[in-house]
């Protein structure tokens, strides 16, 4: 008994010390604020061959922030910046296939597969655009992707322009591209969840079985470091926001799935905010170096329980931002140099007091 008090106790150490300690605290506490906003929160059933529930629902709908915020992960390690333009190039990949796809009841105008793999180039496309600027010409981050966060929207636009309008919505008429954003044939569980597994699984498989977390890290920490061990700093970080080029473009082919249309001004609005904030809610520094994707993952899970419970007490969709800005705010200041070095300071007083207390008994 008394080892497995003490295998229990060392778990629970191990816990507390973990990364993920912060991030899975944080989603039990928004799922239990659901559940006391609506009981009903955790229910799931099946309705006209489908699952249904506040949970399901959740899950389908954090999958395009899932995806994002895995991209935004390695941009932050790597280059101790974020990419804001990840909304944006959402709208150009959208507009690109929706456009590929045409709008006609008989067929596609070009082959579905064809278009997608054309969307998520475009998508990749951007990603490189960001990175060199990045990577080689060593511009902030901020300010390099602020460029098609301004200009994004307008090129999808242009995409989407027909002869006699500019940025009009267009529409994919057939009902095999809806399957993506929606649900295959015969299939209860949405299909945004099957591609972002697959999505995890594949990232998780290249850093595990190569070298490349490391790379990541080690620049993120110290390019000049990584550079004299012989590692190449500008291909590590132009891979990363190549790689977050490639996961707009996956997450913007669901969200023009989802409403059969290349919405321009409103595919991955606000997302960028949202990828970031998981990113920094999944306890991954903002200064680079370590990460997670697993804390990541469940931060963007835990963003759509507060988007949802938001919902639930009335929150228009205008104010969503300004309280997740503030979320953003608090976990920055958490993890800020002063509050840690703070913490450090209470902890070394409380030990101190203690040891003076043992001693006086």
């Amino acid at each position: 008994m008394a080892t497995n008090k003490n295998d229990v106790f060392s778990i629970i150490s191990k816990f507390k010390k973990s990364q993920l300690l912060f991030p899975i605290a944080a989603l039990v506490l928004m799922l239990i604020v659901n559940v006391i906003i609506t009981p009903d929160f955790l229910k799931i059933s099946i309705n006209n061959g489908v699952l249904y529930g506040f949970v399901i629902d959740v899950l389908n709908r954090s999958c395009e922030l899932i995806i994002l915020a895995v991209g935004m992960t390695l941009v932050v390690a790597s280059s101790r910046g974020t990419d804001i333009s990840v909304g944006a190039v959402m709208a150009v990949s959208g507009a690109i296939i929706v456009r590929l796809l045409g709008s006609s009841y008989d067929g596609y105008a070009t082959p579905l597969f064809l278009a997608i793999c054309c969307g998520i180039i475009g998508g990749v496309l951007c990603g490189a655009f960001n990175g060199l600027l990045v990577a080689r010409f060593n511009i902030q981050p901020m300010v390099a992707t602020l460029i098609l966060y301004t200009a994004g929207r307008g090129i999808a636009q242009l995409i989407s322009s027909t002869e006699t309008a500019t940025g009009v919505i267009l529409y994919v008429r057939m009902e095999s591209f809806k399957w993506i954003g929606g649900f295959l044939p015969h299939v209860v569980v949405p299909t945004p969840i099957f591609i972002v597994i697959l999505f995890v699984l594949l990232t998780q498989l290249v850093l595990k079985k190569t070298a490349f977390s490391t790379y990541i890290q080690t620049v993120g920490i110290n390019p000049k470091a990584g550079r004299l061990v012989g590692i190449n700093s500008v291909l590590v970080m132009f891979s990363c926001y190549l790689f977050c080029g490639f996961a707009s473009g996956v997450a913007g082919l669901i969200a023009s799935s989802r409403i059969y249309s290349s919405d321009a001004n409103n595919i991955g609005l606000n997302l960028e905010m949202d990828a970031i904030l998981a990113v920094a809610l999944g306890g991954n520094s903002l200064g680079g170096g370590k990460f997670n994707l697993a804390g990541s993952i469940i931060g963007a899970i835990t963003i759509q329980c507060l988007t949802t419970s938001l919902y639930a007490i009335g929150v228009s969709a205008d104010q969503l931002p300004v309280y997740k800005a503030v979320v953003v705010i608090l976990i920055v200041l958490l993890q800020s140099p002063t509050f840690k070095r703070w913490r450090a300071e209470m902890k070394l007083r409380k030990q101190t007091a203690n040891a003076v207390m043992g001693g006086v008994k």
